[in-house]
């Protein structure tokens, strides 16, 4: 499962959402969207601009955690 970790990324950085939607270019409806992980891919030039933004890895953004059960080792 990819989480996604926006929403800390954001507060680190003192920013609004509103404010990193108009600076990537994308709607708040659709940033909140990629926030809430009700999205099932992302763009790299979207992620581009994100790191660009946020001044961020995309590691920061994005973080991987296995299902329940699952072996990490795959």
């Amino acid at each position: 499962m990819i989480i996604i970790r926006l929403d800390v990324v954001l507060a680190l950085r003192k920013m609004k959402a509103r404010q990193l939607a108009q600076e990537i270019g994308i709607t708040e409806q659709n940033l909140s969207l990629l926030k809430s992980g009700k999205v099932k891919g992302i763009r790299f030039e979207t992620l581009e601009k994100l790191c660009r933004a946020l001044h961020c890895q995309p590691g920061d953004l994005l973080e991987y955690q296995p299902h329940a059960g699952e072996s990490s080792d795959a």
